[in-house]
């Protein structure tokens, strides 16, 4: 028989998975100064910092 998940297990993954909601990826194109072609600048970053981190050069 498979253990059953006790009730505190799944009280801290509805926490985890509600925290996890307040991130974001985030694809930056930046333009190399020498050859001019485009790179991808990736970061995972708290919801409320994205136009801080789009801002920035």
């Amino acid at each position: 028989m498979a253990k059953s998940a006790s009730k505190n297990a799944k009280v801290k993954d509805l926490k985890a998975s509600a925290e996890a909601k307040n991130w974001t990826k985030v694809i930056k194109a930046v333009r190399s100064p020498k050859s001019g072609a485009y790179t991808f600048k990736e970061n995972i970053i708290h919801k409320d910092k994205v136009n801080d981190f789009l801002k920035e050069k």
